[in-house]
């Protein structure tokens, strides 16, 4: 018999099998989504391997090092920590991006602020687009991905999300396009004196008082300072919106990702800075997630 958190003591029953089933099942008694996935995602990091590989070794036995990785892994999974922090890791746009504590988990939402964004942004032309908070990178290592020809310049305020971003943007290979520059907000896009052609945001946008209803994997695990902000979310995107306009090129863009109870108030809140015109977008469940605004 296993005690709660760890794995049987027998060793010798240790396939890839009936760890994947015996984790699946634990993972699901402590609540956690798609518990079979995760299972298989923790123990292809354990074996560092590819998920397919699990099934072409599917009657193998771990290592004992095998075994003392997946042990400690389950054991931080059943305690809510987010699985992207175990492993290291979260896919974005079709590429791995290094994670850890103290940075934002990239959303699937996010993709679609990206592909709003690569909307605005021509192939075949140099453009130089700027972004508030860029946590992992994911965003403004995307963009350069994307669009060859085009520069990003970020900012965020944690030391830690300047460590982790700095890796992937060498990982990808976009140095020579992806500036990171550490300060609050718009400050250090207004010090610099570029006009960008784009500014691009995925800000703190949940309210103070919804903490309790978040998941733990979010609200115990993930930086407050990347999810809260303020009694109705929108103190961050007001210090936006306040300076944006000064920063931004005529006919340049504007792309902010929200709760989509909040995309009416920004739209008008843009407007009301100096926008011209502002539209409201839908992400891939069909709700309003990403206000655009042109100069």
């Amino acid at each position: 018999m296993s005690t709660p958190g760890n794995l049987p003591a027998n060793p010798d029953v240790w396939t890839v099998r009936r760890i994947l089933e015996w984790t699946a099942g634990f993972l699901k008694q402590k609540g956690v989504e798609s518990p079979r996935l995760e299972a298989e995602l923790l123990l292809a990091h354990a074996r560092q391997c590819q998920r397919i590989r699990l099934y072409t070794d599917i009657d193998n036995e771990l290592t004992e090092s095998e075994r003392t990785q997946m042990r400690a892994s389950v054991q931080r999974r059943a305690k809510r920590e987010p699985l992207a922090y175990i492993i290291g890791s979260r896919e974005f746009y079709g590429r791995s991006f290094e994670v850890g504590q103290g940075v934002l988990i990239p959303r699937p939402e996010t993709e679609t602020l990206v592909d709003i964004c690569l909307e605005r942004i021509p192939k075949d032309q140099p453009r130089t687009v700027a972004e508030v908070g860029f946590g992992s990178g994911c965003i403004a290592v995307t963009i350069a991905r994307q669009r060859p020809l085009c520069s990003v310049i970020a900012t965020d305020l944690s030391e830690r999300a300047m460590e982790i971003a700095t890796r992937n943007v060498q990982k990808l290979e976009v140095t020579d396009r992806v500036t990171l520059l550490a300060g609050d907000v718009l400050q250090p896009l207004l010090a610099c004196g570029t006009l960008f052609d784009g500014l691009i945001s995925n800000p703190p946008y949940i309210r103070d008082d919804e903490r309790d209803s978040l998941q733990p994997e979010v609200a115990l695990h993930e930086p407050a300072e990347a999810l809260f902000a303020g009694k109705d979310g929108l103190d961050i995107v007001r210090r936006i919106a306040a300076d944006a306009v000064k920063i931004l090129k005529p006919g340049a863009f504007i792309a902010l990702e929200l709760d989509p109870a909040q995309c009416e108030t920004v739209a008008t809140l843009l407007m009301a800075s100096g926008f011209s015109s502002t539209s409201i977008r839908r992400d891939l469940s069909g709700n309003n997630r990403i206000v655009e605004g042109i100069v």
